[in-house]
């Protein structure tokens, strides 16, 4: 049944042309050289210092790992991350 719920999410998304992040519920990242991240559709913040940042997604976790990492903004579903960046990691 839930894959008949994720087939049909997305023949909607297509058919409306629709972002599939919107409709699926998966993160959107965008990234500004190495100094700022902008994660969309998190589900929680797991673990941060300035060296780390681990967030909780809908499948999965995101690793950010670098230096002199803050948060500039947080939201239910959005975090705004500056900092020296160095690696990101996703892990299903």
């Amino acid at each position: 049944m839930r894959r008949l719920t994720q087939k049909w999410k997305q023949l909607t998304a297509n058919m409306l042309d629709l972002p599939q992040d919107v409709v699926q519920d998966i993160p959107r990242i965008t990234m500004i050289g190495n100094v700022q991240l902008y994660v969309e559709n998190h589900c929680g913040v797991l673990h941060f210092s300035s060296e780390m940042l681990r967030l909780q997604l809908t499948k999965g976790r995101l690793e950010v790992t670098g230096q002199e990492l803050v948060i500039r903004a947080i939201l239910s579903e959005e975090v705004l991350i500056e900092g020296i960046i160095a690696d990101i990691k996703y892990m299903p």
